[in-house]
């Protein structure tokens, strides 16, 4: 469902999902766009008082995605395009090869392969087992930090998520984002630390963002680094 507030002299527009939920979400994507998470039986206005004292939050998230310009064209997998790995850049070269494999080497991200078809989904596969050995590699440590709290997440798992960089669920679970193997290793241990964060505070109250900032105090910064380098 579509609906629009005025905001001074701007008319902010959003589209709202209700789900099974018990409070009131807002997530504004690199694109401008608003979108309201809502518990299956919120009235529209609750949603619109809401949305309205979001307001300021939400221009300076829209000013803040706006500043980047144009965003990344589609990729296309072949040979000279630049593509991410833990925060660097590496060019992607594309060898017609008997073998389908993915190596990487100086700032070289390299795919050999049969058919020219499979580069994409060759390098997903490897940004997938690359990121199940990293995030373990960077959680481990930062769980043992969570033992003082006495909580510890009943698994952590992949998954692909279009607004999200990580979740936690009612069961424990911390699920990231398999893109996150793309970004700098200090902004994926502050999705892991926000996660962990939530095994203590389900919600994000004020006893949360104490939490965060006490076991990462710049957080804010890797935050912000990572929603500008993964537009």
């Amino acid at each position: 469902m579509k609906d629009c507030i005025e905001y001074g002299s701007v008319v902010m527009e959003y589209a709202v999902e209700y789900r099974a939920r018990k409070t009131l979400g807002i997530c504004v994507h690199p694109d401008g766009s608003v979108e309201v998470k809502a518990p299956m039986e919120a009235p529209l206005e609750q949603i619109r008082k809401h949305v309205h004292r979001r307001a300021p939050w939400i221009y300076k998230q829209q000013r803040y995605f706006s500043s980047f310009g144009i965003h990344t064209p589609e990729r296309k997998y072949v040979s000279g395009e630049s593509h991410l790995y833990l925060g660097r850049q590496y060019m992607l070269r594309v060898v017609d090869s008997e073998r389908n494999e993915v190596h990487y080497k100086g700032n070289i991200l390299e795919v050999e392969c049969r058919h020219r078809k499979d580069v994409r989904p060759l390098l997903m596969a490897w940004y997938r087992k690359r990121a199940e050995i990293k995030f373990k590699e960077y959680a481990d440590p930062l769980i043992a930090r969570f033992n003082r709290y006495q909580v510890k997440p009943s698994a952590i798992k992949l998954k692909e998520m279009a607004t999200r960089w990580g979740s936690c669920t009612a069961t424990g679970q911390i699920l990231l984002n398999p893109r996150l193997v793309c970004a700098p290793r200090i902004c994926i241990e502050y999705v892991i630390m926000h996660e962990l964060c939530h095994l203590v505070y389900r919600n994000h109250t004020k006893a949360f963002y104490e939490l965060l900032t006490q076991e990462m105090p710049d957080w804010e910064k890797w935050k912000m680094k990572l929603e500008k380098l993964m537009i």
